[in-house]
This record gives C-alpha cells, structure tokens and sequence, in this order.
C-alpha cells in the first residue's frame, strides 16, 4: 500500500472508530442545521478533527479542505478533500449507510483514496494506477451492457434552492432508462457501490468535492469512467457527476447532458 494511502486508511479507521461508538447512543448527538435538510452533528466535527489531526501529523506541509472546517490557508501541491461522515441525515436516523471519505490530490489530480463504512466494516481503497479495492481484495465494475437492465444510483436534491421540478423529470426519464433506480444517501459509499458491481452507474446533482473526489477515483480504478453530466472531466468543479462501467456511462450521458451545468 503506497505510504500516503496507509495514512489515510488509519485517518479513516479513527474517524471511523469515534462514528461507530456514538451510533450506539443517537439520543446523546447534537444536531444542527447547516441549511434545509442540511445537517450536522458533533460526531461529524469530531471525526473531522481525528481526520484532519492523522493527516497533518504525517504530512504538516498538506493543504486540507474538508467538508465542515473549509480550506487550509497553506499553499501545497497535495491536497486532503475530506468528508468524515458522508450519510449524515441517514446517520442520525440509524439508518446504517453512512462513511468516510479521504481522497488526496497532487496538483488537482486524484491520486489516493478511501472510503470506509463503519457499519459493515467495509474498508475500499484505491492508489491511481493501482487499481480498486474493498478489504484488500480486488474489485470491478460491473459488466452489464444494457442501460435497461442495470441498477442505477442517485441522490435526490433536497434543498430549497435545487431545482426541484428539473429533478424530477431526470427522475423520471432515468426510471424509464434502467431497471431501477436507488437513492441509499451517502454519495461516497454509492460511487464505492458502482466500483464494487453492485451498483452498474450512478448520477447525482448538487453535490460537493467532498462528496465525490474519493469515489470518484475508487470507479476509475475498477475500469469504470466517471464525469459531468455532459461527459467532461470537471465534475469536481460543477458539482454533478455520472458514473459507471464504459457501456452504460456511454448510454446515460446522452440523456443526462441536458441537464448538465457545465459550461459548454
């Protein structure tokens, strides 16, 4: 395992550590609202802090941007993207798919990550060029080659401000498209999903770095593609992405580029 991977696998498994012990006590959390259905807890700060705490104790000279704490002041190649707890609202409500993610980027190309999900105990990592894994054991796309017979992963906008009414006739286009359609609700573990098989592509709006730069990397490596909405490479930077094994990710762009915010 390439060094920096190490590091953040033992970052992931701490957080991981602190989310599963307060999962036994949901009635002790602190909640706020970051926004309409935006929520987060102590337990997200505080795996965020373990996170952050492994990471620059390893590597002091690393830029951080995490989901709650921002953007590190300090100027680096190397860069942490952070969510350390994607799932947050299924979370709170003992519904058990929620993770970690850690991807790390040198000069804005993904190159280490992890998603971890406490709840199974389900540990997936890539290293690009390295290919993708889940527990040490090596994973794949699947290789369905028909859009109407996969199944398909998404996440639901849910704030005021998303376009609610676009959504839904997305929503509806794509139920028509594939066999099913599944929205469990932790961005991170759905794209680790897709790189595993069990999930044959994915497509979310509205959605963060964070949420997205670690899986995003897991799907690449297992021999999936990954971009916008239209097919372009920043979905990082325009906050939508679709995902999947070659074949279907060539058959759910053309419906999704409509509906793409990527400038074009």
């Amino acid at each position: 395992m390439h060094p920096m991977l190490n590091v953040a696998v033992n970052a992931a498994i701490r957080a991981a550590q602190i989310i599963h012990r307060a999962s036994s006590d949901l009635g002790g959390l602190t909640v706020s609202k970051k926004r309409h259905n935006d929520f987060v807890t102590d337990i997200d700060k505080a795996a965020e802090a373990a996170i952050i705490d492994t990471l620059t104790t390893a590597y002091p000279d690393h830029a951080i941007f995490a989901e709650e704490s921002g953007r590190s002041d300090n100027a680096s190649d190397y860069e942490w993207i952070i969510d350390p707890l994607d799932g947050t609202t299924n979370f709170i409500h003992g519904f058990p798919y929620y993770g970690v993610s850690i991807a790390l980027l040198h000069q804005g190309v993904i190159m280490q990550a992890v998603v971890y999900d406490p709840s199974s105990n389900e540990l997936f990592t890539a290293t690009r060029g390295g290919g993708a894994f889940l527990n040490d054991r090596a994973i794949r796309v699947a290789d369905r080659a028909d859009l109407a017979e996969g199944l398909i992963g998404t996440g639901f906008s849910f704030r005021e401000s998303d376009d609610m009414e676009g959504y839904a006739r997305l929503f509806i286009e794509m139920s028509g498209a594939c066999a099913g359609l599944r929205r469990p609700g932790a961005c991170a573990l759905d794209l680790a999903n897709v790189a595993a098989g069990r999930l044959d592509g994915f497509f979310e709006q509205g959605v963060n770095a964070w949420d997205m730069a670690a899986g995003s990397l897991l799907v690449t490596e297992a021999g999936g593609r990954v971009g916008n909405y239209a097919g372009g490479d920043d979905f990082l930077h325009v906050g939508e992405i679709v995902a999947g094994n070659p074949a279907l990710y060539g058959q759910m762009v053309p419906r999704l580029a409509s509906y793409s915010r990527s400038p074009r």
